[in-house]
């Protein structure tokens, strides 16, 4: 099932090996011309333009965007107790990681007279997007909610798709946990018409304002994503998401049957997940090889999950060495890497490109997806090379605030007008000027 890169042996470039490792990913250019047209209808009409796509794309129509303050407390009273108390310890360990994160005003006094402060205000209202499809993401709530609430953000919707199984409104879990953390506004709207709604606002059925966010974050499908990047620039957004994926880098001292267990895992997210074991041990590689074959055949999801792991984006890449493994798991930037190997805090702390690590045998995936207190809202495709997961920081703008006085001014004028008049931007230093009569 799982295809075999062999490094072994070879003297690959950071190029040839970022070619040579498994990669799948969409092309998100290729739905664009469906896209655009639910974004700008969407843009044009609002709400009506939303549901009239949740109609034709989902199978049914919402009675009203926003969900009924009753219909979110009753998801909450029908909650299963057990989940209830899942969810509600997921969240104390979110806050506690995440309310961490805060930052603090800094002023940094450049001379007498003049500073420069950076202060951090939080975005104002922020639409977080929970994707339905083949499961059911309460968890997607939390790790988008905790985060914003731990900034201060004053306003904040989520936005779940309507499902024909429950009269229109989102999954009662992601309502359920909606109430848990004291959301009281939802949108019974996802895929493309969510996004562009939170993106340019309406009217409501019952003629309530719809206001546009500032902010898209939240993963989804390639529709979802497509649409992020059309609305990109009237909002932020937090990242184009691409399918899960997990990497595991593993000497032989990794036990087969877990890191089988843990490739299964990401792989019944989605037909298009990417499970990738990175190891120097050939005798590990076929253990775990045997393993997923008996593990997958048994899996609830097994069709799924077989998909996934025999696709081009799926599995084991053979290295001389663990220090070429780090080598290849740094190229690849995976948005979830497990360490297992002898030593693992300290093969850990020389990676430098990944989404979230996760050290040794019982730090799994599962658990950061759902109660380590970490975010599972995390960069794919390679892109952790270069960007961070859904964090306090991403709710928050960094400021800069100059306070300088006459004297201060007047200390450095002379240095801002030669670099102005350098620059050929004489009306920048006639500015500077204009504040002690004239040329100085």
């Amino acid at each position: 099932m799982l295809a075999r890169t062999d490094l072994r042996g070879a003297d690959v470039t950071l190029s040839q090996l970022r070619r040579a490792l498994p990669r799948g990913g969409t092309d998100i250019n290729s739905v664009l011309p469906v896209v655009t047209p639910v974004v700008e209808a969407v843009a044009e009409h609002g709400a009506q333009a939303a549901l009239d796509y949740t109609a034709q794309f989902d199978k049914v129509r919402p009675a009203s965007v926003r969900v009924p303050a009753e219909v979110i407390a009753d998801a909450r009273r029908q909650l299963d107790p057990q989940v209830a108390a899942a969810l509600e310890e997921a969240i104390r360990r979110a806050r506690l990681v995440h309310a961490a994160q805060r930052r603090q005003t800094t002023v940094t006094q450049v001379v007498p007279g003049g500073s420069v402060a950076e202060k951090w205000i939080p975005v104002g209202r922020v639409g977080l997007y929970v994707p339905g499809g083949n499961a059911v993401y309460p968890s997607s709530v939390v790790m988008n909610v905790v985060p914003a609430q731990e900034a201060g953000v004053g306003s904040l919707v989520v936005a779940s798709p309507a499902q024909a199984d429950f009269g229109g409104w989102p999954h009662p879990t992601v309502l359920a946990a909606c109430a848990l953390l004291g959301v009281d506004e939802v949108w019974a709207v996802g895929g493309a018409q969510g996004v562009a709604l939170l993106a340019y606002g309406g009217t409501d059925t019952d003629g309530r304002e719809l206001d546009p966010v500032d902010l898209i974050t939240g993963p989804g499908n390639i529709y979802v994503t497509a649409a992020k990047r059309l609305v990109r620039g009237v909002v932020g957004i937090d990242s184009e998401a691409g399918p899960t994926e997990i990497a595991i880098l593993a000497d032989d001292s990794a036990d087969p049957a877990v890191v089988a267990a843990d490739m299964i895992s990401q792989a019944e997210h989605d037909v298009l997940a990417a499970s990738v074991l990175v190891t120097d041990s050939a005798g590990l590689a076929d253990a775990v090889d045997a393993a997923v074959a008996e593990q997958a055949a048994a899996t609830k999801h097994a069709e799924r999950v077989a998909a996934a792991l025999s696709g081009p984006q799926s599995g084991i890449v053979l290295v001389d060495d663990l220090e070429t493994g780090l080598r290849v798991v740094d190229a690849y930037a995976a948005e979830h890497l497990e360490i297992m190997t002898r030593d693992a805090q300290a093969v850990a702390d020389r990676v430098t490109s990944a989404g979230a690590i996760f050290v040794g045998p019982y730090s799994p995936v599962s658990l950061g997806d759902y109660c380590a207190g970490s975010n599972h809202v995390l960069p794919t495709s390679g892109s952790a090379r270069y960007s961070s997961g859904l964090s306090v920081q991403s709710f928050l703008r960094g400021v800069h605030v100059i306070d300088y006085d006459r004297d201060a001014l007047a200390d450095i004028a002379d240095r801002v007008v030669t670099l102005a008049q350098a620059e050929d931007l004489p009306a920048h230093g006639e500015a500077v000027q204009a504040r002690f009569g004239g040329a100085r």
